[in-house]
């Protein structure tokens, strides 16, 4: 009889050893770092990484209203085009997530935010990168700017939440954790919503 998967994995799996840690290129933005790793079977390998700058950083999802949300249109250098996300950025030093996500709403959407609460941590390539992200649901919106550090103006579109499969099926919105977030950020509002008692 064959042994399940359960039961032929560790049960526990020691961390491997780090031999070497090596600082190999650096700029204003990243910092990439390699790793000469023994494993606990004794295999050695180097691996690379980009290494985070220590604060993290926050992915607001932010409802005007119940039903719709606000998504920007920014330009993404990485793919040398104009895409449709979430607004997000760098937690600054000294802030909390909150004032982070509040901060940047209002650099980026011209709202701020009266609710603010936690809805799910992303990693992005754990494999390659340190990168943790905090999605955070923000409600009870007012009008507030503050300047950013944009280098252009960022168009501020609204979406209904229902519409996130029409929403994939555009060229211009692929961002795997704004998508992500979207649908567990609805996914909450729907069992947060049938919770609710209704007044006769």
């Amino acid at each position: 009889m064959e042994a399940s998967m359960s039961e032929s994995a560790p049960t526990y799996l020691q961390k491997p050893h780090i031999l070497k840690r090596t600082s190999v290129a650096r700029s204003r933005l990243f910092h990439v770092e390699s790793l000469e790793l023994r494993f606990s079977n004794g295999e050695e390998r180097q691996f690379e990484r980009l290494t985070g700058s220590g604060h993290g950083a926050v992915m607001i999802v932010a409802m005007p209203d119940p039903e719709h949300v606000l998504l920007i249109r920014e330009y993404a250098a990485g793919f040398e085009d104009y895409v449709l996300t979430l607004p997000k950025g760098l937690v600054d030093p000294g802030e909390d997530v909150v004032t982070a996500a509040n901060r940047e709403l209002m650099e980026e959407c011209g709202f701020g935010a009266r609710c603010i609460e936690p809805l799910v941590e992303f990693s992005l390539a754990p494999n390659y990168m340190s990168h943790r992200m905090q999605v955070m649901l923000a409600t009870d919106l007012y009008p507030k700017r503050l300047p950013g550090d944009e280098p252009e103006p960022l168009i501020v579109e609204t979406h209904a939440l229902d519409e996130l499969p029409a929403l994939l099926l555009r060229e211009d919105f692929h961002e795997a954790r704004a998508i992500a977030a979207l649908y567990i950020a609805r996914d909450k509002l729907r069992a947060d919503n049938a919770e609710t008692p209704k007044l006769l």
